[in-house]
């Protein structure tokens, strides 16, 4: 059976999304676990651990592009590893890669190096950028996505639901909530 895993960063990534969903099921995969999670943050894409659980001995685990699964050498190493230890097979539809041949292994090897150089090295243009930007007065750094939601944190406080499910309404994190509602409180006193 072939597996398919595709995943965006974001939520406002559809289009991209769809993209792998069309290119995964062109490539004849029977299930695809799909879900929009950050590389950053590995500790949350629980699909793809899904989809490695589901996989079988003589299955195939396809992705679009290598960045859709690892960043790292060392993460790549580990999900590969466990796919090796249940004789499941990993595909990668960009660049034709297919770890059921040596010479496979040895491209996918070859093209995460790579990838993780390429990832690198756009992170420190990026804090460059931002150094630069600091430096001249420009950077104004992302938008406070909590503090915009504190008239909708302290409505959903104010009707009895608990932090907890506030966070998980709006989207925010619990340790926003109990700022937004400490600072409520201390300018009420």
């Amino acid at each position: 059976m072939i597996i398919g895993y595709a995943r965006t960063s974001t939520l406002d990534q559809k289009a991209g999304l769809e993209a792998q969903q069309r290119d995964l099921a062109a490539a004849g995969c029977e299930k695809v676990f799909t879900e929009q999670v950050s590389s950053v943050d590995m500790a949350k894409r629980e699909k793809l651990e899904d989809a490695m659980e589901f996989a079988r001995e003589g299955d195939v685990l396809a992705v679009t592009k290598l960045d859709r699964l690892a960043r790292s050498v060392a993460h790549l190493v580990k999900i590969t590893e466990r796919l090796q230890a249940k004789g499941v097979a990993l595909r990668i539809l960009d660049g034709a890669i297919d770890t059921t041949t040596a010479n496979g292994r040895l491209h996918l090897n070859m093209l995460t190096s790579i990838a993780q150089f390429e990832r690198e090295i756009m992170l420190e243009r990026q804090r460059e950028g931002i150094a630069k930007a600091k430096a001249e007065g420009r950077y104004k750094g992302r938008k406070p996505t909590a503090q915009a939601k504190a008239e909708e944190v302290l409505k959903l406080d104010n009707d009895g639901v608990p932090a907890l499910k506030i966070a998980e309404t709006l989207g925010i994190g619990k340790s926003s909530v109990y700022r937004i509602l400490s600072e409520a409180k201390e300018k009420a006193t």
